[in-house]
């Protein structure tokens, strides 16, 4: 089977690999232009899916746009059987989707219909799910819409982050991915989803990031760790951001000042509307991450202790 392969970040790399494991001839791997990735901007670096596509002496196309015409044609002349999207970042248009003789599938990172969009485990962490899982679905031109052929779950556990799902679901995809493949060059049809079930994951932004404070501690926990490794969960100390790691749920009463904090045997206790959260990790604007209890041992001992 000739496929090209469409992704970006570390995410899509085990399923390019296990692709290729399977044997399926890779034509072409299609990932954004190299883009600076240092402080300076002076240095261009490749994303993951390129830095392995090259390790493996694969052929790379890296389109501005992968509506371009000068792109399409190139397409059209590897003669495909099938596209394959991980993670690529960018809205298929149809005279793209049409190319390949078996069309496109999407390695999606949720149950669908629920969590369609660009940040599905986030959205999973922060909403509390009990369980995630990936998709194999077939591409098409509406967002993440397409019938799929293969699910598998897993549970999100109570200290589970969204970089922690990343990894896991990564390697779940790619094995999910390479099992639905026979299915997909038969010519079977996926099944489809159903609309009215469906739940929509934008992407995650700052205003998404900020705690709220006057929520369970259940649901602080949820965005912190929804939030880790980014953009991280923040919180302002007088006018200083402040970023949230590794929450603790502490069961109590309805609090009159959530965001109030205690200090004690180098903990962070933090009131939430109900309850209480340990943090473990923070980071203070502009520095790295560190113990709670380092931080609080820099405080001015005069200033109130209220996040904001």
């Amino acid at each position: 089977m000739r496929v090209a392969f469409f992704g970006t970040p570390d995410f899509a790399v085990p399923s390019l690999e296990a692709l290729r494991a399977d044997g399926a001839e890779i034509a072409a791997v299609v990932t954004p232009p190299d883009r600076p990735r240092t402080r300076s901007h002076s240095t261009l670096l490749p994303c993951p899916v390129k830095a392995a596509a090259a390790a493996a002496g694969l052929p790379v196309l890296q389109p501005e746009r992968p509506r371009d015409p000068a792109f399409l044609d190139a397409l059209r002349a590897l003669d495909l059987d099938l596209g394959v999207v991980v993670a690529y970042g960018h809205l298929l248009r149809p005279e793209l989707l049409a190319i390949p003789r078996l069309g496109f599938v999407n390695v999606h990172a949720s149950l669908l219909p629920r969590w369609r969009g660009a940040a599905p485990i986030h959205w999973a962490v922060l909403s509390g799910d009990p369980m995630t899982g990936v998709a194999i679905m077939r591409v098409e031109e509406g967002l993440d819409t397409g019938g799929t052929w293969q699910m598998v779950e897993t549970p999100i556990g109570p200290t589970d982050t969204t970089g922690d799902l990343f990894t896991r679901l990564a390697e779940l995809g790619a094995h999910a991915l390479v099992d639905a493949l026979p299915a997909i060059a038969r010519g079977e049809a996926p099944v489809p989803q159903d609309d009215a079930r469906a739940t929509h994951a934008p992407k995650v932004d700052r205003a998404t990031a900020r705690i709220r404070w006057d929520e369970t501690a259940t649901q602080v926990s949820c965005r912190i760790r929804a939030m880790d490794p980014a953009p991280g969960a923040w919180s302002t100390w007088h006018g200083e951001d402040v970023k949230f790691f590794s929450p603790t749920v502490l069961p109590g009463e309805p609090s009159t000042t959530p965001g109030r904090f205690q200090e004690g045997d180098r903990e962070l206790r933090i009131q939430c509307g109900q309850g209480e959260v340990r943090v473990a990790t923070v980071q203070p604007a502009g520095r790295r991450r560190m113990a709670a209890g380092d931080w609080l041992r820099g405080l001015d001992p005069d200033l109130p202790r209220q996040f904001g």
